[in-house]
């Protein structure tokens, strides 16, 4: 498809906020209120806002009901895809859930189309739950997902585009040879789901891997394919741990050892090691294991073994779950989507008639230390900053709190980055039986006065403090070096009941002697996704306060430990909103 070209030209201005210099862009063609256009689409956008202060302005979200995994995201002929799962009866997970569609040139304004997917043949009468895309020769995209059949049975089934020379992809036809894998001899029909986007190996053979659950050893079963239409289970899978519960949403991919570029699911050389990422549906977090594949003999051999302890990879130590990766070609980089559920009751989804958002689309790469992933937010989501506020070298004495002002703190993003001296003299000893950083985290919470930190942001919070939600940093000495704890508090998050208010945590591995503590967070009204270290460390969470609501909430940056710290650097944009959920019709107006 042709696309077009287009030429933005961003007006600005610039004022001064309480000292420090503030910047606003214009950008007219993503209905910037700034620039005074799209009268009728702001007071549409007012409208919702005042009557749903937790709706998210710039996360995915569908137009309404219950969202959960992003199912085949990918880049395609120029447009960006993702498909979702979708209750289109209610904001509560269905009895009969169905694949979503949408579109977007930039993965931040996005048209919403016809459903893809929805149960009406006996391989998936009574669903059509999560799967993958792969992309064939001959750029012949097809859906690998699970159907739930008429008995119940989680099958496997395919799905061709209609209409190749749509550019949108709307229409989809099962094949009538669905389908085309059923749970293997010891497999519970309800433990068999999720095939993961295939891999091709060198001598021709497809793969793919399906989560599944035999006397509680969570296994990745491998099947091969010649057509990708007659598969057959290998004898042994992919990879199994023992005591680990279901395996659902897999997803397997490779990365660059000394590139932070991403690579196509198919390559298998020794320049790149493989990531192994699985959904636990015991606990609803994302692991990941790195390691090497061999083709040769269809087996993965782990770096270290996946337990489902507090100890293994995560890729965020908050709200993701159920995500799911695609090579961006183009762009030569591994995208991430996740889905964030909600933390507040069903009878609040109800009342405010949708739930579940996705979390900004991630780029996602090996270290270099080779040890963990890095993730974060893809270049796009910048052309929504807005009013801008630097703050340059700020001493942040101990015990002291003081508010960014000059943006919109229920919609900003916030990079920040802290620099600690005289760590040997000050910070306190870490008790390495303490492996667990959520429970550090748990047991002590940012009014903790001792040592270094805690120290960091206070997001979506009243003027008198009595809602916030606190990402912050505690920095140990160890026996082998310092430590640090990244945390995101939820405890105070909101005056009402009912919420799940856990806190999360983390260890941050860098050396806080040598290096700053940088911080980004992306704060959107009832979401907040916060990096560490330069997205080392990765923590989401869902909060929905009272009184700190759209242009009642504020920010603020603190230092409640006993030593000073400096703010080298602190950049906080407003963000504006973001297009979402228009027709297809539409889809150009978004460059227009």
């Amino acid at each position: 498809m042709e696309m077009l070209l287009i030429l933005v030209v961003a007006l600005s201005c610039c004022v001064l906020v309480h000292g420090h210099e503030a910047i606003g862009f214009c950008y007219p063609e993503f209905g910037s209120s700034e620039c005074g256009v799209s009268e009728q689409l702001q007071q549409q956008q007012k409208l919702d806002r005042e009557q749903q202060p937790h709706l998210p302005s710039f996360h995915f979200r569908p137009p309404q009901n219950w969202l959960n995994d992003p199912n085949g995201p990918m880049w395609y002929n120029g447009v960006y895809h993702l498909f979702y799962q979708y209750n289109p009866e209610g904001p509560v997970f269905g009895d009969k859930m169905v694949w979503a569609h949408s579109v977007s040139h930039d993965m931040i304004h996005w048209v919403d189309l016809d459903l893809a997917l929805s149960p009406n043949e006996q391989f998936d009468m009574k669903s059509c739950w999560s799967g993958s895309i792969t992309i064939l020769p001959g750029n012949v995209p097809v859906i690998l997902y699970t159907g739930i059949d008429s008995n119940g049975v989680q099958v496997q089934n395919l799905a061709f585009p209609k209409n190749l020379s749509d550019p949108f992809l709307e229409q989809w036809e099962k094949s009538p040879r669905n389908p085309i894998m059923t749970p293997p001899q010891g497999v519970a029909g309800d433990s068999f789901r999720d095939p993961t986007t295939a891999w091709r190996d060198p001598d021709g053979k497809w793969n793919v891997i399906v989560g599944g659950l035999i006397n509680n050893e969570g296994i990745a079963f491998l099947y091969q394919s010649e057509d990708f239409v007659t598969w057959t289970k290998v004898e042994h899978p992919l990879y199994s741990s023992p005591g680990t519960g279901m395996w659902e949403c897999l997803d397997f991919f490779p990365v660059f050892v000394n590139s932070s570029n991403g690579v196509d699911t198919s390559v298998v050389d020794r320049s790149v090691k493989h990531v192994l990422k699985i959904s636990s549906f015991s606990n609803l977090h994302d692991y990941y294991v790195l390691g090497t594949y061999a083709p040769e003999t269809s087996k993965y051999i782990p770096d270290n073994e996946y337990t489902g302890e507090s100890t293994d990879l995560r890729y965020d130590y908050g709200k993701l779950y159920a995500s799911k990766t695609f090579f961006d070609e183009p762009n030569s980089r591994r995208i991430l989507w996740g889905w964030a559920n909600e933390s507040d009751p069903m009878e609040d989804d109800i009342a405010k008639g949708w739930a579940g958002v996705q979390t900004i689309p991630r780029e996602i790469w090996l270290h270099s230390s080779g040890k963990q992933l890095v993730q974060w937010p893809v270049e796009e989501l910048n052309k929504l900053r807005g009013q801008h506020v630097q703050v340059l070298d700020e001493k942040l004495h101990s015990r002291s709190v003081f508010e960014v002002e000059g943006i919109t703190a229920s919609q900003a993003d916030i990079e920040i980055e802290f620099e600690l001296h005289n760590l040997e003299d000050s910070a306190e000893f870490f008790d390495t039986t303490a492996n667990d950083p959520q429970q550090l985290c748990s047991d002590s919470n940012a009014s903790f006065r001792d040592g270094v930190g805690p120290f960091g942001l206070l997001a979506l919070a009243t003027k008198e403090l009595n809602e916030h939600t606190a990402i912050y940093f505690r920095i140990f000495k160890g026996s082998n070096g310092f430590v640090v704890l990244m945390c995101s508090d939820q405890r105070r998050s909101s005056l009402k009941d009912g919420m799940d208010k856990t806190p999360y945590g983390a260890f941050l591995d860098i050396d806080p002697q040598h290096e700053k503590i940088a911080l980004r967070t992306l704060i959107d009204h009832s979401i907040v996704e916060s990096f560490g270290g330069g997205g080392k460390t990765c923590i989401s969470s869902r909060v929905y306060p009272k009184l700190a609501i759209n242009s009642e909430a504020r920010l603020f940056v603190f230092n409640n430990g006993t030593v000073d710290v400096t703010i080298s650097s602190l950049n906080a944009w407003s963000m504006n909103t973001a297009q979402m959920n228009r027709g297809r019709e539409s889809y150009a107006e978004l460059d227009d």
